[in-house]
């Protein structure tokens, strides 16, 4: 193992303080929510960030452990380009739930940046921010370029583990003597502790890796820290990932064994009709993103309107099949059976529609299903 791989594997906080979490009421596993703030057709950004808001404060009073934003570009439907900026909205409107990000696209920014927006996230909401990390754009190449400043994007993901490293190292301003960076400290962060008369918080946003295929899962596992996948678009890959995973893990000071979550769609509705009614929205975005035609998530109605082709119909038969939707019934069985088929330790639910209204009703729904506090 090299020497930044031990950089990384020492720092962080200890295994159940802010990882591992509790199932609620009766849910196989903990239950968190992973937000693409999306923007419906007829709506606006602002009335996203009203709904983020809303889900958010009912996760919280539902019993949900924790609740992510994912970073995205140049994508008309979805309103998370920046996560910590959201976060820190949220942060203000919430108390306890967990808030992170699902995540931080590492090789779109400066390492010392990404330390110092989370040590701010972390001083708003002490002892309840999570840093997720991924090492794909986020979006198309051209804007990745545009983002980076550079045309030589395979180097930032080639480049991840390097970055992760640096990270690590300005989070636990931990930079040895000689280094050109020894002298250039994350705020807020540590080195306030150091300072005369300094008082440092204890706490510093716990570390997970995100993946959609095998690299991250086996970095994740070397390095002892908590894994999420993205079920919800890459499922093909959840169990050969998980296994790579669990197989390549080593205890560390973060974790003494595997922990890993994974994203899954799901949408519950007082009936398989409306349901169906509502997933159909993001499945007619997903068709028109994987066909260079992104734009705000169209309504109900204009996707029952829609004609899909036989390449397009193919697609979204596939893509649905991968989208736990009914009623709350349906989809409280659909996540136990993919629970105990992954042996997931967490769901992280994300939900697939046009306005806000019924993305907050499923996750009522949900939590229903389950006895969730009300």
């Amino acid at each position: 193992m090299s020497g930044e791989d031990e950089e990384i594997r020492g720092s962080g906080e200890t295994a159940g303080d802010g990882i591992r979490g509790t199932a609620p009421g009766t849910a196989p596993v903990p239950l968190s929510v992973l937000d693409l703030v999306t923007v419906g057709a007829g709506s606006t950004a602002s009335a996203a960030v009203r709904t983020a808001v809303d889900i958010a404060r009912t996760a919280e009073r539902r019993g949900f452990h924790r609740y992510w934003v994912a970073e995205h570009h140049s994508m008309p439907g979805v309103a998370s380009s920046s996560p910590a900026v959201l976060l820190a909205h949220l942060a203000a409107h919430t108390t306890c739930i967990r808030l992170g990000s699902g995540g931080v696209m590492l090789p779109n920014h400066a390492p010392l940046v990404i330390a110092e927006q989370f040590g701010t996230l972390e001083a708003m909401a002490p002892g309840r921010v999570d840093l997720g990390l991924g090492r794909a754009p986020g979006t198309d190449g051209a804007t990745a370029a545009a983002l980076r400043r550079t045309e030589r994007l395979h180097e930032g993901a080639d480049e991840f583990p390097q970055q992760l490293a640096e990270l690590t190292r300005f989070l636990d301003d931990s930079f040895p003597d000689g280094h050109p960076y020894a002298k250039i400290h994350a705020v807020p962060g540590p080195v306030q502790a150091t300072s005369p008369g300094g008082v440092q918080d204890p706490h510093r946003p716990p570390l997970w890796l995100l993946g959609s295929s095998g690299f991250s899962a086996r970095l994740a596992g070397s390095l002892g820290l908590p894994f999420a996948f993205a079920h919800h678009f890459s499922a093909a890959n959840t169990l050969p990932a998980l296994d790579l995973y669990r197989a390549s893990f080593r205890p560390s000071e973060v974790l003494s064994e595997p922990y890993a979550l994974i994203g899954v769609a799901a949408l519950a509705a007082e009936s398989e009709q409306e349901a169906r009614r509502q997933v159909m929205t993001g499945a007619l975005s997903m068709v028109r993103l994987r066909t260079g035609r992104p734009g705000l998530v169209p309504s109900p109605e204009e996707a029952e309107a829609y004609r899909f082709n036989e390449l397009e119909r193919g697609f979204v038969d596939s893509w649905l099949g991968n989208v736990v939707h009914g009623t709350p019934d349906a989809v409280r069985q659909g996540l136990d059976d993919l629970a105990k088929r992954t042996g997931a330790d967490e769901l992280m639910i994300t939900a697939n529609a046009h306005g806000g209204a019924a993305r907050l009703r499923s996750y009522e729904l949900i939590a229903d299903a389950y006895g969730l506090p009300a």
